[in-house]
């Protein structure tokens, strides 16, 4: 049943672009070695290894809504279309200094950096603090709820996430409405278990 519900926020077919001041990030889930067994534990699996953790992408505009979907990589080209699908031409993109945002520094768009290496996280209006606290809603929802999600079915899960930070200004039959809008349809077994 809760596939089900969770197959109702599906990101398909957003019908609103990011403007303004958007803020660009990616996070990595998984990959938590303290609880697994000594035999079952890998070396170098922290900061951007893919070797037991699943790439997500997310965009957020200032004070708006955002965008999230789990990637098979963070390289620039995997990114920079995605940044192109759902953030307006001239909008200003705030990133960290990874190199996967390389190719904003000559583009449509007027790219700040903030360098989280150098311990700056704030430069005038240069952060990713916005799009760092979904990340943070969307982790303690997987681990403190759900403590462990698959690979395969992370979408669902970032698309739960998703829409509950895109309706937080809204009461809560107003979101009620909106799921009911989405529940209208014919769904199958197949559709539920079947993951993009």
């Amino acid at each position: 049943m809760l596939q089900k519900i969770r197959s109702l926020y599906a990101q398909h077919g957003l019908d609103f672009v990011l403007t303004d001041d958007v803020e660009c990030d990616e996070s990595y889930i998984g990959g938590r070695e303290t609880n697994k067994h000594d035999s079952n534990k890998q070396k170098g699996t922290q900061g951007r290894s893919l070797k037991a953790k699943t790439p997500v992408f997310g965009m957020v505009q200032r004070g708006g809504k955002v965008v999230a979907m789990k990637t098979e990589n963070t390289a620039a080209t995997t990114l920079s279309p995605i940044i192109r699908q759902f953030v307006k031409p001239n909008s200003r993109v705030f990133t960290d200094e990874y190199i996967g945002y390389s190719a904003l520094r000559e583009s449509e768009y007027t790219h700040a950096i903030v360098h989280h290496r150098q311990k700056e996280f704030v430069s005038g209006e240069a952060h990713t603090n916005t799009i760092e606290g979904f990340w943070g809603q969307l982790k303690r929802m997987i681990f403190g709820t759900y403590h462990f999600v698959s690979a395969k079915y992370l979408q669902r899960y970032v698309d739960e996430a998703v829409f509950r930070y895109n309706t937080r200004k809204l009461e809560q039959s107003e979101c009620f409405i909106t799921m009911f809008d989405r529940s209208i349809g014919k769904f199958t077994y197949e559709d539920v278990r079947n993951v993009a």
